[in-house]
């Protein structure tokens, strides 16, 4: 009989505090908290860290945080609800995202070195988001300096909430369209994984976005490699920068764990040429119907003569990270390493190549491949 009660006693011990414990877990979250990207973490010198030839995150990278995570599904996403592991425990474009309370990170943005031009606030598929996203825009306007752009779920947001950002002082906003065709996105973003997205809505929001915030103040994520050729991708760049809305681009990099995480990065040859043909198109030198394709939608030529082709091309610029600006006119968000490893041969150069680098661009970006 003694031991039964003192049996009983430490089982109500154990449940008293794994109550207490997920009661805690449920305080630690946006809006008080969220996850800043490691490298941004560095930047703001929270933790110590020196990165490959001393590239620089000049953007503070933001992503909500919510112990029961994210309810999307998406194939790719080191945040699918389905990759096995616990919510805190997963990685997001290959590292860890560290978990500050909020007020920390706004002091660290109030004491970042001169290079951090903005701040981002990326939203997950949580049904809190839409709501926490627009507090913790509202301290950022308030409490710091830089200009602060919001990543949206199309999911969640409604036009309301847009006004609200746009009103508040967000000067621009990203949408993660990621696939280049609506087979693809319903594939790895909806029906085909249990997914709640549906590529219907993210033009949707794209378009309302449009009316809201202005021409190029709207960008879009694209991701290289999912199944789609050079041809889809350019004349989709080429459509989006028409209706006044930036493309930045990705390569998809599996992540360990995810429905893909088999899946191999695109050929390089192909990614910088969606690189070159980006750049020309926004630039205005060249357009999706003056370029050449194979019949398996590789690009043969980029409609420019071939001194004025390489003369850009040796530039370097082509093959930097695309994302939103600072007030510098710079790209702010460059997310050193978010898609490939440090080295000579990089999916985006978060920093201008160098001679070693651009010579192995120039051997490669003409192979088939």
């Amino acid at each position: 009989m003694f031991g039964h009660v003192r049996r009983t006693k430490c089982l109500c011990l154990c449940e008293f505090v794994a109550n207490e414990m997920n009661r805690l877990s449920r305080r630690i979250c946006s809006p008080e908290y969220a996850k800043i990207s490691r490298a941004t973490a560095i930047a703001l010198g929270f933790i110590r860290g020196r990165m490959y030839r001393d590239a620089v995150n000049r953007c503070v990278n933001i992503l909500l945080y919510y112990p029961e995570g994210c309810s999307a599904n998406c194939a790719y996403c080191g945040l699918a609800k389905r990759r096995p592991g616990q919510y805190h425990e997963k990685s997001f474009i290959h590292v860890d995202w560290p978990l500050y309370p909020f007020d920390q990170i706004i002091d660290g943005i109030n004491h970042a070195p001169g290079y951090v031009k903005r701040s981002c606030i990326s939203m997950i598929t949580n049904g809190k988001a839409g709501d926490d996203t627009i507090k913790m825009a509202r301290r950022l306007k308030k409490e710091t300096e830089v200009p602060v752009s919001v990543l949206l779920s199309p999911t969640l947001i409604k036009e309301d909430d847009l006004v609200v950002l746009k009103d508040m002082g967000v000067d621009k906003v990203g949408i993660a369209l990621d696939l280049a065709n609506k087979q693809l996105f319903e594939r790895y973003r909806g029906n085909g994984v249990g997914g709640p997205h549906r590529y219907e809505r993210y033009w949707q929001t794209m378009e309302t976005s449009l009316k809201v915030f202005g021409r190029y103040q709207v960008g879009v994520h694209l991701m290289v490699g999912m199944g789609e050729t050079e041809y889809e991708m350019v004349r989709l760049m080429d459509e989006l920068w028409n209706m006044g809305v930036a493309n930045h681009l990705f390569s998809f990099y599996a992540e360990d764990g995810s429905v893909l995480a088999d899946r191999p990065q695109p050929p390089w040859s192909s990614y910088l040429r969606i690189q070159l043909a980006r750049y020309l198109i926004e630039s205005g030198r060249s357009r999706h119907n003056d370029m050449g394709f194979d019949p398996e939608g590789r690009i043969t030529h980029f409609g420019l003569e071939e001194t004025v082709l390489m003369e850009i091309i040796n530039s370097g610029t082509p093959f930097m990270t695309t994302g939103c600006l600072g007030p510098d006119g710079r790209v702010a968000c460059n997310r050193p390493f978010g898609n490939c490893l440090p080295g000579p041969r990089q999916w985006n150069y978060p920093y201008l190549p160098n001679g070693e680098e651009l010579g192995l661009v120039i051997e490669k970006i003409f192979l088939k491949g």
